[in-house]
């Protein structure tokens, strides 16, 4: 009888126990939810930064105020879009890993900062995978292969042909070491065998100026920085990186198309906040990014200058990083590039 009514009495405290339990973590999950929603509403409370990590005037820069021009009407807040250049995107990138985790410091993500960095520095400031919360990727961008109009070639065999019988006699320009120009370009060189030499600059802008100059004779850079120049007959454009020609320079074939079935560089780029930004505000950010990004009218902007729109959810765009940072990764530990 003793052990019995001890044993009611135990179960009963048990049941207690659970009871207190449930209640307890359903409260939880109420104020959780809640503190959620109330995350969700009150961002953003200030004015929003952009980062760029690159200098002003590039495909980066581009597309940055093209994007902050549409959020700052969606979240009611300006949005500043800064450029800190400097260890191929790294100072930048950097910069926004050490930011407050509260979705009002953005970066512009792009191909050369969180899939080739990690394999050129050795000591980066931030970890591409644990450093940040990937929001969407935003654009697509082809690379254009041009050479200054006194380069003897008007097409990529052609270029290939006067490269191989006059090595290292060909500089191209790229927008530093690790930047999306000097990878498509080590690519490019490693597929066709072409011996060139690498002038890198601080930032695309610079290495277009030079290249308009002759004091260079050819780059593999962005799309939108080109065109102009293609259409003036300032420089000529031999292919494209992509998989597909472009709607503004229809006439210019694909580097697959001029012999080399399979090959594709092209530039990505998407935003991401500090690493323990609430998902609430991770998930509004998405969500006002793909609206903006899905307009007509950018979609339209974006193919008139070589790029196309390529949003995605959160874990699709983490997981677009991590198969890039493998692929680059490799050709970057093969071909032996190292930082300055």
């Amino acid at each position: 009888m003793t052990i019995q009514k001890d044993l009611g009495v135990a179960t009963q405290a048990s049941g207690m126990t659970r009871r207190h339990v449930l209640m307890g973590a359903a409260a939880f999950g109420m104020s959780a939810t809640y503190s959620i929603r109330v995350a969700a509403q009150a961002y953003p409370s200030q004015n929003i930064l952009l980062v760029v990590p690159f200098t002003p005037g590039g495909s980066t820069d581009i597309l940055a105020r093209l994007l902050g021009q549409r959020l700052e009407v969606a979240l009611k807040y300006p949005v500043i879009i800064e450029s800190r250049p400097g260890a191929g995107g790294s100072v930048g990138v950097g910069s926004v890993a050490r930011a407050a985790a509260d979705g009002h410091t953005l970066v512009m993500g792009h191909i050369g900062t969180f899939a080739v960095n990690p394999a050129l520095y050795p000591k980066l400031p931030y970890d591409p995978m644990k450093s940040f919360e990937p929001v969407s990727g935003i654009a697509n961008v082809h690379n254009m292969l041009v050479v200054h109009p006194e380069v003897p070639a008007k097409t990529l065999q052609e270029l290939i042909d006067y490269a191989k019988q006059n090595p290292g006699k060909l500089n191209y320009a790229s927008g530093g070491i690790g930047s999306a120009a000097h990878i498509a370009m080590v690519a490019l060189a490693d597929r066709t065998g072409m011996n060139l030499t690498h002038v890198p600059y601080r930032g695309t802008a610079p290495a277009v100026t030079d290249l308009l100059g002759g004091r260079v004779q050819l780059t593999f850079t962005g799309a939108p920085n080109l065109l102009q120049h293609v259409e003036a007959g300032t420089m000529r454009a031999l292919a494209v990186s992509g998989s597909s020609r472009l709607k503004s320079a229809p006439n210019v074939p694909t580097v697959a198309e001029s012999g080399f079935p399979g090959f594709e560089a092209s530039q990505w780029y998407g935003i991401l906040v500090p690493a323990g930004t609430p998902k609430a505000v991770v998930d509004r950010l998405n969500t006002e990014i793909r609206a903006a990004m899905a307009a007509p009218e950018i979609a339209e902007r974006l193919s008139l200058e070589g790029a196309e729109v390529w949003t995605n959810t959160p874990a699709e765009f983490r997981d677009h990083i991590s198969k890039e940072m493998a692929r680059w990764g490799e050709l970057v530990k093969r071909t032996g590039i190292k930082p300055e």
